[in-house]
This record gives structure tokens, C-alpha cells and sequence, in this order.
């Protein structure tokens, strides 16, 4: 395994035109050895081209790479001992199961004890273990992409994993247990993971630390709790939970307090040395819930639907000109006109030009 350095990283696919579009704005980030990382966004962001960098299959426009504090920016891929999982399988189609997955040992000279024992421990895992001595061909498109996948977790030496929105063709019932596996493989062999995804659910399930990216920019980097409860954008803010976060166009009132349309609304953000007009709070509708009666924080608003979703309900209502979304408790009964929203001043977050204060 390794600690992954990626210092100063910027990179253009025409970096000689006079006006180069950059694919990655200049960043810099560590990856610590034997974590879970997810690098999330939507599609064009940047995500395969910052995984593609790491693995040597694109050379950043700037900066350098460092595998272990040694320098890797010049080495080619298969010098860089990683294993890369691509988002459409990848098999050796004369091979059998027990082949493809043991071909990265074969060619690293290990002994038959120690491949038969990777291979069958990681078909294990895999679910794979019936399918060992079938031509991979014959297997179907999510059982090759396991095959892919299998191929980058055999190997204990690699210096990472990296995988490229490798579930995208897995049926949808195994991407829970596939995701808990990979987990509890990176916990047993400490194994450094890097997964791509454009789906928050996989990534915010699946690692320690999301990096977050837009229009080629790293907008934030955290813990799964960071994102959700102190997104560092309103595109954070957007793009992490569901339904996204409750964003509202604000004015400044006071040194803690905000309004909304005619409703003043208190927060635990300093607010004294704002000048910007461009203000907006944001609350997440987790954190909004049903008030007795009116008072500080609270909002009356008008009922527009009410769905249930099994575990809670999902309230949309309308407060003047602003529709405000809350999840409520299931057995909460809720009325079908009006209702008083508590609005807590301690889960509120005010943004200036997009950014959080």
C-alpha cells in the first residue's frame, strides 16, 4: 500500500492553445495509506481524468505525484504497481474464471499455494466460487465486471486500487453487498481504495473521505458527515442528499440573523463583517421538523403535498414565495393545510456568493 501525494496537480487537454480549457483547476490532496476514498461529481467533472493522472494513464499538465513521498509522475502505469478497475468489464475471454483472476499473480511468479489461496478467498468474496472453472466468456456482463474487479483486489502488494465507476453494470441487489465487501477487504489488508462515481449514495456508503468535484475544481473534501451537515458550496449543498438541501435567497439583518422574504430567521454564524448582498441560508430538510405553534424559528407555511416514503414522510410547503421541504417522522400526523416549521438556528448555514460562512 501507499500514502499518495498529489502536489500542485493541474491539467489541460491543450495546454498549447492560447486560452487553455483546464480539465483540473490546480489542487492539492493527500491520500493516506490504507483508506477509502470516493471522488464524486457529475459527469465532465474531472473525476477519471484526477484517477487517470494517479495512474499514469494521463501525465498531469503541472505538478507531481508522489507514491510514498518517490516522485511517479514520469512512471508508466505498469510501473506504478496499482490495480485499475474500469467501468465496463475487462476479461481475458479464452481464460477461465480461476485464469483471469489469478493471471496478475501468475505474472508476478507467485507460488500455485499462494494464488490457489488469493484466488479462492477473493472468489469468496465475490460470490464467484461456483464459476471458477468456466470460460469467462459464458458469464454474464455483471458477473465479468466481478471478474475485473476480482483481477484488482487479488494482488496484497498494490500500491492502490483504483476503480472507475466499477459497479455501473452490477445488478442492483448485489451493489449493497459488493460495496460492504470492498469495505471489509480495505479493513482485513488495509489496501488503499479509490472509487469513482457520479452516485452520492455509492459514495457516501462506501468511503471515509469524499472529494467532491465541479467544472473541474475540488469543491470540498470530508467525511460523509461533513458534506452533509456543513457543505462548503451551495453545489455541495445541491449535489449531496436527498432531496437537496433547502437553499433561500437571504438579506442580513442583524449579527446572527437572516430574512427570508418577511421571515427572520436566527443562526450561530457571525455575520458582522458581511458587506455581500448575495446571501442564502441553507438548512437541510432532516433538520426541519414540525413546530406546536409559532415562535423563534419557526415558519408558517402552506401544505402542498405530503409523501410517504415507509421510514418518513416527506413534506413540501410553500412559505410565500419559497418552497420549503422537511422529512418528517412517519407516525408525526401532519396537516393538510397549514403548519409551523422549527427552523434550529445551530443547523443553519449561510453562504456568500455560494460559499459558506
Amino acid at each position: 500500500m501507499a500514502k499518495i501525494d498529489l502536489s500542485n496537480i493541474s491539467h489541460s487537454y491543450n495546454p498549447n492553445d492560447p486560452n487553455p480549457v483546464y480539465a483540473l483547476n490546480p489542487f492539492s490532496m493527500t491520500w493516506e495509506d490504507g483508506n477509502r476514498y470516493a471522488i464524486l461529481g457529475p459527469s465532465g467533472c474531472g473525476k477519471t481524468t484526477m484517477l487517470n493522472i494517479v495512474s499514469g494513464l494521463v501525465r498531469p499538465s503541472a505538478g507531481k505525484i508522489l507514491f510514498d513521498d518517490k516522485d511517479v509522475t514520469d512512471l508508466k502505469t505498469e510501473d506504478r504497481n496499482i490495480a485499475q478497475v474500469f467501468q465496463f468489464p475487462v476479461i481475458y475471454s479464452t481464460m477461465t474464471v480461476f485464469e483471469n483472476l489469478a493471471f496478475p499473480l501468475k505474472c508476478r511468479d507467485f507460488t500455485k499455494s499462494k494464488i490457489d489461496e488469493r484466488v479462492n478467498s477473493v472468489a469468496e468474496t465475490l460470490n464467484l466460487n461456483s464459476y471458477l472453472n468456466l470460460p469467462a466468456r459464458k458469464l454474464t456482463a455483471d458477473q465479468k465486471q466481478l471478474i475485473s474487479l476480482g483481477r484488482g483486489l487479488v494482488r496484497e502488494d498494490v500500491a492502490a486500487v483504483l476503480m472507475d465507476e466499477p459497479l455501473t453494470v452490477i445488478d442492483p441487489d448485489l451493489k449493497f453487498r459488493l460495496r460492504r465487501n470492498l469495505k471489509e477487504i480495505n479493513e482485513q489488508y488495509k489496501t488503499t481504495l479509490v472509487y469513482v462515481t457520479h452516485d452520492q449514495n455509492e459514495a457516501m456508503t462506501f468511503a471515509d473521505n469524499i472529494i467532491v468535484m465541479s467544472e473541474g475544481e475540488v469543491v470540498q473534501t470530508g467525511s460523509p458527515k461533513d458534506l452533509f451537515e456543513r457543505p462548503n458550496t451551495t453545489f455541495v449543498g445541491y449535489f449531496i442528499g436527498s432531496p437537496a438541501m433547502n437553499l433561500f435567497e437571504s438579506e442580513i439583518v442583524s449579527e446572527t440573523e437572516v430574512k427570508v422574504g418577511d421571515i427572520k430567521i436566527k443562526t450561530n454564524t457571525n455575520l458582522s463583517k458581511v458587506k455581500n448582498k448575495n446571501i442564502k441560508l441553507g438548512i437541510r430538510s432532516e433538520f426541519i421538523d414540525l413546530a406546536d405553534k409559532e415562535g423563534n424559528n419557526t415558519v408558517k407555511a402552506k401544505v402542498q403535498k405530503v409523501e410517504d416514503f415507509g421510514n418518513f414522510k416527506l413534506l413540501t410547503a410553500k412559505m410565500k414565495n419559497f418552497t420549503i421541504k422537511s422529512k418528517i417522522e412517519r407516525e408525526k400526523p401532519i396537516s393538510n393545510d397549514e403548519v409551523n416549521l422549527y427552523i434550529p438556528a445551530e443547523k443553519c448555514c449561510v453562504y456568500e456568493d455560494e460559499k459558506l460562512i
